[in-house]
């Protein structure tokens, strides 16, 4: 993946982000409390992702996301706005980059916004791995294909190890995580659909 499509770099993206995060909690009806209970995590952290005050990684986006019913896709098509109704087409150069800063692992929107189909291509480095609970995957079908390298995807207790050109589907939501060995760079493509 090249550094087509700035969204991580863009100023702003991070005051989106936070206010997206926010208004999908007051929509829900949500203290920031409830919500970092049902989260698992701190409600200091709730309050530095909600204020910008942090740029959340993707392990506490993915915990966040399934409290306040969406998906990791759904939040990111949020923060980037919508796809006009006559717009099919994503051009490498318009496509949302986002970089998760705690393992360097890069998010690449490939799909328009609306459809019922989401790709998303994403690089993870060597060493890196990134952990997304079971209630990150509640509401979708999810396929992943490797491009490049080799990917070991730990679903509950079962770890796939694919190399270039494989794919898996998952089984019933339970915790993933998405690990690239240390000597090579993982890039694959996620494929979801909603249940």
């Amino acid at each position: 993946m090249d550094d087509r499509g700035t969204a991580d770099t863009t100023r702003g993206f991070g005051a989106r982000l936070a206010h997206e995060l926010r208004s999908a909690r007051l929509d829900r009806r949500l203290s920031t409390a409830a919500l970092a209970e049902a989260a698992g995590v701190s409600r200091g952290a709730v309050l530095k992702v909600e204020s910008g005050a942090s740029q959340p990684s993707a392990a506490l986006l993915g915990r966040l996301c399934g409290p306040l019913g969406l998906t990791l896709s759904e939040l990111f098509t949020r923060v980037e706005g919508p796809t006009r109704e006559d717009e099919r087409v994503v051009r490498a150069a318009d496509a949302p980059v986002w970089t998760d800063p705690a393992s360097g692992y890069r998010r690449r929107s490939l799909s328009p916004a609306g459809g019922h189909l989401e790709l998303t291509e994403i690089e993870l480095p060597a060493g890196a791995a990134v952990t997304y609970p079971a209630a990150a995957y509640a509401r979708i079908h999810q396929q992943v294909w490797v491009l490049d390298g080799t990917l070991e995807l730990v679903e509950g207790v079962v770890t796939h190890v694919l190399a270039a050109g494989d794919g898996v589907q998952f089984g019933p939501p339970t915790d993933c995580t998405f690990r690239a060995p240390d000597d090579t760079t993982a890039r694959y493509l996620v494929v979801t659909a909603p249940r």
